[in-house]
């Protein structure tokens, strides 16, 4: 699937906000919690979960997106494109790591913006 830069970032970076929250342990908001996180902590969570969910989502197939709405999958997408990332192997372990990579991903596509519809932009003649 083809994202835009900005859409990638907002759906890494919500999951690194929901991977923050819950390593806090206290019941706080996303937001405060990311606050307080430093900059440096910030960028290895937002390493970190980059490299669990950007191969996932670039590997979902082509869905047409109409302007207006954000890009939906359906489970069996998102499982395949976990499956695929995860690799070979079997057991629990790595049931666990693909229920865990599905989930980091749902949470990172259900933060996606409306797509925005490139021929509706408008470039005011101050610019």
């Amino acid at each position: 699937m083809r994202f835009t830069e900005h859409e990638l970032t907002v759906a890494v970076t919500t999951a690194a906000k929901s991977v923050a929250t819950a390593k806090a342990r206290r019941r706080k908001d996303a937001e405060e919690v990311w606050e307080s996180t430093s900059k440096i902590d910030r960028y290895h969570l937002i390493d970190g979960v980059g490299s669990q969910v950007l191969p996932v989502l670039l590997a979902l197939p082509d869905v047409e997106v109409a302007p207006g709405t954000p890009a939906t999958f359906t489970d069996e997408q998102v499982k395949q494109a976990v499956e695929q990332a995860v690799g070979d192997g079997k057991g629990i372990r790595r049931r666990v790591e693909v229920a865990a990579r599905t989930a980091l991903v749902r949470l990172a596509l259900a933060a996606l913006p409306p797509r925005q519809d490139p021929d509706g932009l408008v470039v005011p003649d101050s610019l």
